[in-house]
């Protein structure tokens, strides 16, 4: 395995200038990982019974923390992802898989996950793992969005509301363990702890990249200021919320759609790499959080709140499941902090694996921080009192 992936991501960057990916700000950018070629997509699928032959890759997702792309082969398409095998190794993709192949036993709308002639779901080939999936069914409307574009249609807000409570009630007896990485995944473990900047420090002998970064900044000061005033009496009633794997990655733009007359339905939920046991408000806060808050544009003060985005994700939510109103208070108080394990798994990746320097700090100053305090402002404390009123 290479130990320079910034420096060889980089490298093939600059061989493939008309790609570009979705950069942290609003901008795009030149790709960290480089685009997926015609002689490894047929390397890769040869090892898939019924997929080898010709193949033609079709489109480059934008999306910037790995490699995809739709591809066609002579049987059919298929979309192909990439990943560095310092993100993610065959066994901890395939923890991803087995909680989509449960979905799907229990009639969620999900892709097939392909199995390899072992009956490998994730293929290590060099230093990458690839794995193939079957196409979505319907329309991808959001496929350029990146992902900090709020959802302003309040009708798709509440069927992605109710899909997101028909994905956990599927999910409610699927068990288990932890996710074996902390990185470019979405955990509330120090969210539930008593000292979150304690059970942070206990994380950092293994997480040798977030530890490296953070040594240069007053992080536990940070945290203390930024994060621990909406942590105040929040781990203990967050315990009492059952563990419940998640999807954690609730925005729009991995939700494919079909009509169903004059609305829109979701016909295909994608992308399970932020999956993890958290919980049920907890996914529900990462859905608000990703679709109802222009964070990309916060200087537009209350513009770039899109409460009507919040409450129909709530309302559609409700349609399926409950929601009593002390757990519509604990949605609120959540929301705020929600972000924060995978803040840090961004700085860790940023600064460790593509060695971003300029992108690690964003991650730290403008999601991990930056986040929590936009709930200070008017349009934050707006929307965590709309939430708490939702009753």
């Amino acid at each position: 395995m290479s130990h320079n992936t910034g420096h060889v991501a980089a490298r093939f960057a600059m061989t493939a200038p008309t790609h570009r990916v979705h950069g942290v700000g609003a901008e795009e950018v030149p790709p960290d990982w480089p685009p997926l070629r015609a002689q490894e997509i047929a390397q890769l699928l040869w090892r898939y019974p019924g997929l080898h032959g010709d193949a033609a890759v079709l489109w480059h997702s934008p999306r910037p923390l790995s490699a995809a792309a739709l591809v066609r082969t002579p049987q059919r398409q298929v979309f192909i992802k990439r990943h560095h095998a310092r993100v993610r190794t065959p066994a901890q993709l395939e923890e991803e898989h087995r909680f989509i192949a449960h979905l799907a036993a229990h009639g969620v709308p999900v892709v097939q996950v392909f199995a390899d002639r072992d009956t490998h779901t994730a293929v290590a080939i060099g230093d990458w793992t690839y794995e193939v999936h079957s196409v979505g069914i319907g329309q991808d409307l959001y496929r350029q969005s990146a992902s900090w574009t709020p959802l302003t249609d309040p009708g798709q807000a509440h069927e992605a509301g109710a899909m997101l409570a028909r994905l956990h009630r599927a999910a409610a007896d699927y068990r288990a363990p932890q996710r074996s990485t902390h990185l470019l995944v979405a955990r509330d473990d120090l969210l539930r702890a008593d000292d979150p900047i304690a059970a942070l420090h206990a994380q950092l002998g293994q997480r040798p990249g977030l530890a490296a970064y953070l040594q240069h900044r007053q992080w536990q000061a940070d945290l203390r200021h930024a994060l621990l005033p909406w942590h105040a009496g929040l781990a203990a009633r967050l315990r009492a919320e059952p563990r419940l794997w998640a999807h954690n990655d609730w925005h729009v733009s991995n939700l494919l759609w079909q009509h169903d007359g004059a609305a829109m339905r979701v016909s295909s939920v994608l992308d399970f790499g932020l999956a993890s046991p958290t919980s049920a408000l907890f996914d529900l806060a990462t859905a608000i959080e990703r679709n109802a808050i222009a964070w990309l544009t916060p200087e537009r003060g209350m513009d770039a709140l899109h409460l009507d985005t919040a409450l129909a994700l709530i309302e559609g939510y409700r349609s399926v499941l409950a929601l009593e109103p002390p757990r519509l208070q604990l949605l609120a108080d959540l929301l705020p902090l929600v972000h924060v394990e995978f803040a840090l798994s961004e700085v860790e990746y940023f600064h460790a694996v593509t060695h971003s320097p300029g992108n690690a700090q964003v991650a730290y100053d403008t999601f991990l921080l930056g986040h929590a305090r936009w709930f200070h402002t008017a349009p934050g404390q707006a929307l965590l009192q709309a939430i708490g009123a939702a009753a």
